[in-house]
């Protein structure tokens, strides 16, 4: 499903947000979110970057739970399966998002709107 027309630069700057937080985390999409929030012209780019900060977001809180389980070992065998569930799913939103599509995250809090 294509949106309205997307800027070539605002695809690339959307894929490089979701592909970012496989090695970076939450700080990429919520810098690409600060920068163009005020701008309504980047409409499509900020829901994106929300999009990526959320589930960046979740992922954090994710991997802090299993730090704490780490404790009873089952922490430490859930980590590398919640970087796996993130691999797979940047992925997937940055090749949408490099398409010009929207992308959501199927497991992913609100907390930014």
């Amino acid at each position: 499903m294509n949106d309205v027309a997307v800027s070539q630069d605002d695809r690339n700057l959307a894929m490089l947000t979701h592909l970012s937080g496989i090695l970076l985390g939450f700080i990429v999409p919520l810098i690409i979110w600060l920068t163009h929030k005020d701008r309504p012209e980047k409409g499509w780019l900020t829901a994106q970057a929300v999009e990526a900060l959320n589930f960046q977001i979740t992922i954090a809180i994710a991997l802090l739970g299993c730090s704490v389980l780490a404790v009873i070992l089952i922490g430490a065998l859930l980590m590398p399966l919640v970087w796996l569930f993130s691999l797979v799913f940047c992925i997937i939103a940055g090749i949408a998002a490099s398409k010009g599509e929207s992308y959501r995250y199927p497991v992913a809090l609100r907390l930014v709107k």
